[in-house]
């Protein structure tokens, strides 16, 4: 079973996919969209579904340190449901919460590269810590 993780913002989509056995989680790439003008980047996100099989897709939820739900939460949802009615696939959620620190840190202490740099994979690191999280929890 194929599994896509993705870490959805206003300005872009990190994507991670699973391995097929379901054990670890790979990034892929950042998808560039613009929320405010609804374009959410489905087309290119069709063709990495078809390209990887996909089974299932993991949003993030990045819900507030007090287990508070924001906006960008509601955001979360709604695209996950556009996905899941878009490809018919199922779509479950995970609890992001310190996903893109986390993702930062590990780019400053073990990758050791350039702030910018860091912009430019950063979301696509998130997917894939977001999607370890989700499998680490379910197998």
């Amino acid at each position: 079973m194929r599994i896509m993780g993705l870490d959805v913002g206003s300005k872009t989509v990190g994507v991670a996919i699973s391995d097929p056995l379901g054990f670890t989680a790979q990034g892929v790439e950042i998808i560039r969209i613009d929320e405010e003008a609804g374009e959410f980047g489905f087309e290119r996100l069709g063709e990495l579904v078809k390209q990887y099989k996909v089974d299932k897709f993991v949003v993030g939820l990045p819900k507030n340190m007090n287990n508070t739900e924001g906006p960008r939460v509601e955001a979360s949802k709604v695209y996950g449901d556009k996905i899941n009615k878009l490809f018919n696939i199922p779509v479950d959620y995970q609890d992001e919460r310190l996903t893109t620190v986390q993702a930062e840190r590990m780019l400053v202490e073990q990758a050791d590269i350039s702030r910018g740099k860091r912009k430019k994979v950063i979301d696509k690191l998130a997917a894939q810590l977001i999607l370890q999280n989700y499998l680490d929890r379910m197998f």
